[in-house]
């Protein structure tokens, strides 16, 4: 089995910051991509940022110059740092990995449960 773990999320005044980390664990092939996605209530899931194996990296419109997206290949993690928040940032950020497992040829889209972000004053 193969799990992603978030940790990180909480509340914090608009202009604060907050490092969301995810862990994947388990058996685990290989890594291609890794990235962030947000749920604000009654929304979307949307793209909040990527990273390539080789860190090439994408980011939301709403996001770039904000945000932040690492990874550390060699623990199997991704990192958010999330600098000058909004409260439209308050969502529940999931992080995701598509990868190969051992014993499957094909890679796959992995989802964690979700850390909430909450900025407000």
């Amino acid at each position: 089995q193969v799990q992603l773990v978030e940790s990180g999320g909480g509340l914090v005044q608009p202009g604060g910051s907050l490092r969301l980390s995810c862990a994947a664990s388990g058996s685990i092939f290989s890594i291609y991509t890794m990235g962030w996605y947000r749920q604000a209530p009654g929304k979307q899931r949307e793209l909040v940022a990527t990273i390539t194996s080789g860190g090439s990296t994408n980011y939301a419109d709403s996001v770039k110059g904000r945000f932040t997206i690492s990874r550390d290949n060699a623990k199997n993690m991704v990192y958010l740092q999330m600098n000058s928040l909004k409260p439209e940032d308050t969502a529940v950020y999931y992080c995701n990995a598509y990868m190969r497992i051992s014993g499957n040829p094909y890679p796959s889209d992995y989802w964690g449960q979700g850390t909430q972000v909450t900025v407000s004053s």
